[in-house]
């Protein structure tokens, strides 16, 4: 008896002190009331065991009720807020509970209907998914749809991979059909490479291994996080040249990083040297041109080969600006932009993208969006402007049309928005359309007005053409952090899908405002706005924490501005959308995504209260210091004393959508907790994702990105996965495919990711059926 008497004064006690507390700050009264049912439980149990049994069963029943009202039928957020009380039932039932003899007297049969009840309920609940959307999208459309030139895009072989999202339009799409959702499961591994390129102890934490490879002529071409260059035989994986650019390491980089490396061909100098050349960006500020048949540096390229990134930019400061993602390479243009740290200074380098020509490394135009209608190169001794909205993701390119597609980012410090010049409040967060030849605006349209909260625009748009009731029309399809899918006339701007204005939280510090509305798209995966029930643990005690949090916290739904009381952000830096982006099949007019429902908080702390013994820009959580600003801000994930999630789950999906109407046809959680858990069991929660997916026409889609070590197929039609591979590290990139001798390969890069915690590892793993 003693030993049920410590086990109910120890949940009872801080049930009941953290409900009085959650009861002071408006919450829920539940907590407690269980508390004192422990107690009170534990007080009764010496006199009367069948008393003690009785009021317990009554716990359980209420216990019961609440969960069911809160929680619905819904497993995860129903069994945790039952386990820890029918465990404790469970033990009153014992003979060892009590002093009393054994025997099924009243009190042991009321609590133990009142256990089957909660058992019932339990299995019930296991039944049911209460987060699926089940559905299909339109089957594959007539051979004559998909041999039409203006939906596909034959400006690379069907074989091949040339560009991030396989060509200029990012689509993610390949038009090879070998492998088909009947034969998917007979995937084998081809040949497994490894780079050789590792996470070191002296890394910082965001070393990340997300490349996308290449593949031109029967080589796959790709970079490694320390941006060692390398190229491989596509049949076999063997290696055939690597070169380093000798980048070194820097503390305060927020990101060591590469997502890819570009690819031009020039015909008219075929049989000579660098007349394939790849384009190499670096962690150190540098854009190398490389010969693509042997590695060699262009030395006719810039000056010996490189262009210096840091030309023309002010703040100059080592790892403060670099260029993780890969340049489009457009017109005789290799087009870069580059990441500026977030929230470490504000006085930062500039968010300017560059053009260079392709052959020599000259400058062409320079695009600073602090200074929009200068785009011509400047004269020695003046710079861009300080701390402009940058582009750190991929670019996309329309040459028919002239036009580059840029999705842009916000100036440093994301959360103070005071002393923004009107061109920075016209481009931050908004995806910018820039003629190819000059760098002058053509349109462009704003995703979040007056940004506060770090959604910067961070994945590559798509480009493919929709048949609407109107006629066909040439679109451009964006993913946002917020969730949005922006549906747009690429020629234009103008919203395809419609667009509303609705109402925004106010209330920022003094120093600041806020923007009054803001957009929203009728393509979106934005998750209904938190409530205190839909906060979770893996018992009574951490969600009481969760909830404790979430009421002091300021929270008035989606873009709730920052604030010294700390604010809860939903979605939150993570992104619904990060820089995986999506994938769209051209012809069936379709979109796949991997929406991400996972919320931050963020702080702003005075500058005067940060002390200097204090950890500071360790990388884009934790606290930063926005030096020279009047606040520093602490960004991190909404988590628990245990160090999960506060929101109940799932907080990953896959999902297909129709882009000429908006419909999603189907969404279903996507990934396990098999290596993010004490045990390995891996159970299909739906977790968050960094990457992306593809798509074929063989009516496959193929992704990995979440925080388990695998990829997996999807039914493109049903969204049903049909198969899955377990991979040798953590698989935060975005695969490929390709075609070499008549049989089509999967490319997925399995190097980990360093603040998410997945495995690390240096592998480029190819799959194909058997011969």
């Amino acid at each position: 008896m003693v030993l049920s008497l410590v086990l109910l004064v120890l949940i009872g006690l801080p049930l009941a002190a953290g409900g009085v507390w959650l009861i002071s700050l408006g919450g829920s009264w539940y907590y407690l009331l269980a508390g004192l049912g422990f107690l009170l439980t534990a007080a009764l149990l010496p006199r009367s065991g069948t008393l003690a049994r009785l009021l317990f069963a009554a716990v359980l029943v209420g216990t019961l009720a609440w969960a069911v009202t809160e929680a619905g039928l819904d497993w995860w957020p129903l069994g945790t807020r039952g386990g820890l009380v029918i465990l404790a039932a469970v033990w009153l039932l014992t003979p060892w509970a009590t002093r009393e003899a054994s025997g099924w007297g009243l009190g042991r049969i009321a609590l133990g209907l009142a256990v089957l009840a909660c058992v019932a309920t339990a299995g019930l609940a296991l039944t049911r998914d209460e987060h699926r959307t089940a559905g299909q999208l339109a089957p594959a459309r007539t051979a004559q749809a998909a041999a039409d030139p203006a939906l596909s895009d034959d400006s690379v072989p069907p074989g091949e991979w040339h560009h991030y999202g396989r060509t200029l339009k990012g689509q993610r799409y390949s038009p090879l059909d070998q492998i088909t959702p009947r034969n998917v499961d007979r995937l084998q591994v081809a040949w497994t490479y490894r780079t050789g390129d590792v996470m070191r102890p002296e890394d910082v934490t965001e070393t990340t291994y997300q490349v996308t490879p290449l593949m031109v002529d029967g080589l796959l071409y790709l970079c490694t996080p320390h941006n060692l260059a390398i190229a491989v035989d596509a049949a076999t994986g063997e290696e055939r040249w690597r070169f380093n650019p000798m980048v070194g390491l820097e503390e305060n980089r927020q990101h060591q990083t590469c997502r890819g490396v570009s690819y031009h061909a020039d015909p008219e100098l075929a049989g000579q040297s660098c007349a394939a050349r790849i384009f190499l960006p670096t962690s150190d500020a540098r854009l190398i041109a490389l010969d693509a048949a042997t590695g060699a540096v262009c030395t006719g390229f810039g000056e010996n080969g490189a262009v210096d990134l840091w030309a023309h930019m002010p703040n100059q400061k080592a790892g403060f600006y670099y260029s993780t993602s890969p340049p489009v390479v457009a017109r005789g243009l290799v087009i870069i932009g580059g990441a500026v740290n977030d929230n470490y200074a504000v006085q930062a380098p500039s968010g300017v993208i560059r053009a260079y020509d392709v052959d020599t490394g000259d400058l062409v135009w320079n695009w600073d969006s602090g200074n929009p209608d200068r785009t011509e190169p400047l004269p020695p001794g003046e710079t861009y402007t300080p701390n402009s909205p940058n582009t750190w993701s991929v670019m996309s390119a329309d040459p028919d049309l002239g036009m580059l597609y840029v999705p842009l980012g916000n100036r440093t410090p994301d959360q103070l928005g005071m002393g923004r010049s009107p061109a920075v409040e016209r481009f931050s967060s908004s995806v910018t359309a820039l003629d190819l030849e000059t760098g002058q605006v053509r349109w462009v349209f704003q995703t979040v007005h007056h940004d506060l909260w770090d959604m910067d625009v961070p994945a590559q748009p798509l480009l493919l053409d929709l048949d609407m009731p109107g006629g066909r029309v040439p679109a451009i399809v964006a993913p946002t952090k917020q969730g949005d899918v922006y549906v747009l006339d690429r020629r234009t701007g103008e919203p395809i899908l419609p667009v509303r204005e609705v109402p925004a939280p106010g209330g920022t510090i003094p120093e600041d405002f806020s923007a009054p509305t803001q957009p929203v798209s009728a393509l979106a995966f934005t998750p209904r706005p938190l409530q205190e029930a839909d906060m979770w643990g893996v018992s009574l005690l951490d969600q009481l924490a969760c909830r404790i949090k979430f009421r002091s916290l300021r929270y008035e739904g989606r873009y709730t501005p920052p604030s010294t009381q700390g604010t809860l952000v939903y979605p939150g830096n993570f992104g619904v959308f990060n820089w995986g982006s999506i994938a769209v099949d051209p012809v069936r007019q379709v979109m796949v995504g991997m929406p991400t429902h996972l919320a931050f908080t963020s702080q702003l702390i005075p500058a005067d209260r940060i002390g200097p013994e204090q950890e500071v820009n360790t990388g884009e959580a934790g606290l930063n210091l926005n030096v020279g600003g009047p606040y520093g801000v602490i960004m991190q994930p909404f988590l628990s004393p245990l160090g999960l999630p506060c929101q109940q789950p799932p907080w990953g999906y896959v999902a297909g959508a129709d882009l000429r109407t908006g419909g999603i046809a189907w969404m279903h959680r996507n990934g396990t907790i098999q290596d993010a858990a004490p045990v390995p069991v891996p159970i299909r929660i739906g977790v968050p994702g960094l990457g992306g997916p593809v798509i074929t026409a063989g009516g496959v889609v193929f992704l990995s990105a979440t925080i388990d070590n695998y990829l997996r197929t999807y039914d493109l039609t049903t969204g049903r996965q049909i198969w899955e591979h377990r991979l040798p590290a953590g698989g935060q990139a975005t695969p490929m495919t390709y075609m070499v001798d008549g049989r089509q390969y999967v490319v997925q890069v399995a190097g980990g990711h360093g603040s998410i915690g997945t495995d690390t590892g240096d592998f480029v793993v190819a799959f194909a059926l058997p011969r």
